[in-house]
Parts: structure tokens; C-alpha cells; sequence
């Protein structure tokens, strides 16, 4: 496999509380699958949590490198954790198709958190031919 892009933000907790306050529902609604609120609802810190997924969702943007427009739903990209707790990503409807476009085969991801961050960062892969 070979690296073919990369994307990285970085999330201040604050910032996801602000959003929670203003717009609790919409936001969540608009922003997260049912499976990602549902794994930060069995959390200790959800904050911490939906920061590291809001992230994730961003730095996959940046890779796709089209950013949030021509039918793209904050809902397309889905992160959970496999068994071992390594991030998982599945994508659906348009970055399905614009990943698909790009030849991307595989996205890894890695998350990390401080005591007031989350950063994510994601790497898209494609066999090398």
C-alpha cells in the first residue's frame, strides 16, 4: 500500500461544548452517526470522545480534499473502534464515492487526546500497482 494523502486537526474541547450549549441536538443529529453517539454516551468523558470523532471527521475532509460541500454529510464518515480499541473508519454516500474517485482503498486513523485537545490524524491508502 502506498500513502496517497494525509489530513490532521486538531479540536479544542471548549469548542464542542460551546456547540453542545447553543445547539445540543441539531449538532449531534447533524454531526454524528447513531452507532458514534451511542459509543459516547458509554464513555467516562463524552466530550473528550465527540471531540476525537469531530476531528477524525475533519482531517478525513482534508485528505478527501474537498471539504464540506457538493453533498457531503457529516454523517458520510463514521469512526468507531474495533475490539483492540483502534479507530475504525467507514465511509458512505458522496465521500464514498469522491474516496472511490480518488482511488482510495483504505483510511487509517489515529486519535489522541489531551486535557483540552483531540487531535486526529488520517491516512489515505492505495495498492501500490
Amino acid at each position: 500500500m502506498k500513502i496517497i494523502a494525509h489530513g490532521i486537526d486538531l479540536v479544542d474541547f471548549a469548542r464542542i461544548e460551546q456547540m453542545l450549549r447553543r445547539h445540543e441536538e441539531r449538532f449531534l443529529q447533524r454531526v454524528f452517526t447513531p452507532r458514534e453517539l451511542a459509543d459516547a454516551d458509554n464513555v467516562k468523558n463524552r466530550i473528550e470522545k465527540l471531540a476525537g470523532r469531530f476531528a477524525s471527521k475533519e482531517a478525513i475532509m482534508k485528505l478527501i480534499g474537498t471539504g464540506w460541500r457538493d453533498g457531503i454529510a457529516w454523517t458520510d464518515i463514521e469512526v468507531t473502534n474495533n475490539a483492540l480499541g483502534q479507530p475504525q473508519v467507514a465511509v458512505t454516500g458522496r465521500v464514498k464515492q469522491l474516496a472511490d474517485e480518488k482511488r482510495i482503498e483504505q483510511i487509517t486513523l489515529s486519535i489522541t487526546h489531551t486535557s483540552n485537545f483531540a487531535i486526529a490524524s488520517a491516512v489515505a491508502l492505495q495498492t501500490i500497482e
